[in-house]
Formats: C-alpha cells, structure tokens, sequence
C-alpha cells in the first residue's frame, strides 16, 4: 500500500513538471510573469541552511539530477549576458516548479478531504523535494546571479 502511495506521489510530482512548463510557456509572454521574476520566498540565509538547501543543492550537483536542465550551468567565466541569460533560464525554471507545486496541493487536499492522512502525507513529501526545494534552489541561485550582475554592471 505504501509503495503505491510512494510510486503515485513521485508519478504526480514528475507529471507537475510538464503542467509547470506548459503552464509557463503561455504565461511567459505576460506582466505577471516579469512581476514574479524578482519572486524570493526565503530570504534568510540561516533559514535556507535550516531547510537543507546546501543539502539540497549537493544532491542537485552530484546526482542524475544535473543532467535535467543542462541550460542552468556556465562554463568557465561568463559575462553580463550570459549572467542574465541564466537567470532567465531559472526564472523559468522556478516559476515552472511552483506551478507545479501549486497543481500537486489539489491532488493533496483531494486525499485529505477523502481521509486518506498518509496518502496526503507521502504526497507532500515528494512534492516538497520535487517542486518546492528545487524553486527555492533556483530563488538562491538567482540571488547570487543578481550580486554578480549587479557588481559587474
């Protein structure tokens, strides 16, 4: 029973990735995603630290997991466009992960109107390590890019 639940909630989170892009490439063109662009929802350090995000993001660099967006690394030196091209690309990234993020809570809340407590459970832990930390990956990223750029412009 477990495994099903596991198998599923992995299943809907990797499905929300595509929802996410989909979703984001006819929102791309609009005002509110240039609003969302400067969107940082942990600001404090200590407070990443304490989510795991340095664990997160060690993970992220030595895993099969680098290889998902080859469009989110820079080789060597780069200069400001390339820096604010990247950032672009993260942009799109993170937005594409809380989209996602936001469209597996329905699938939760649907299992905790049903009573189904540890279906609900499993569902936002794999959502959590599949959509949320990676967007708050990119919003650090992102941070650091804005202190290259700024200090390089």
């Amino acid at each position: 029973m477990i495994f099903h639940y596991i198998t599923f909630s992995i299943s809907i989170a990797i499905i929300s990735w595509i929802v996410g892009m989909a979703f984001n490439s006819l929102f791309r063109k609009t005002v509110y995603f240039k609003n969302l662009s400067n969107l940082n929802i942990v600001h404090s350090k200590a407070l990443q630290r304490a989510l795991g995000l340095d664990w997160f993001k060690w993970i992220v660099k030595n895993t099969f997991f680098k290889y998902f967006n080859p469009k989110l690394k820079i080789e060597g030196k780069a200069d400001i466009a390339e820096l604010k091209a990247l950032r672009e690309e993260m942009n799109f990234a993170e937005l594409n992960h809380l989209v996602g993020f936001v469209f597996v809570l329905f699938f939760i809340l649907f299992r905790l109107f049903n009573g189904e407590y540890l279906f609900a459970l499993v569902m936002i832990i794999a959502n959590t390590l599949l959509n949320l930390y990676p967007s708050l990956l990119q919003q650090q990223n992102k941070s650091r890019i804005d202190k290259f750029i700024k200090r390089y412009s």
